[in-house]
């Protein structure tokens, strides 16, 4: 296996559905501009309640991916 670098950065994913639609939203969003991602860790989950019900899911997470080796 070659020697490898990567790159954590912390993302928010939001959905007004739930806690797994926020995390593929966020992962969604930034694979439109990171190439390689590899590992998505939630680090909190929370809600947002607005008149005593649930109106929106939130995941926060880091994610990784591999730098480019052929650039």
């Amino acid at each position: 296996m070659a020697d490898s670098v990567y790159r954590v950065t912390e993302v928010i994913g939001t959905s007004t559905e739930s806690w797994e639609k926020a995390a593929q939203n966020a992962i969604a969003t930034a694979a439109e501009s990171v190439r390689d991602l590899r590992i998505a860790e939630i680090k909190k989950s929370d809600l947002v309640v607005e008149n005593g019900q649930v109106s929106a899911y939130r995941v926060r997470m880091d994610l990784s991916f591999k730098y480019d080796s052929t650039a």
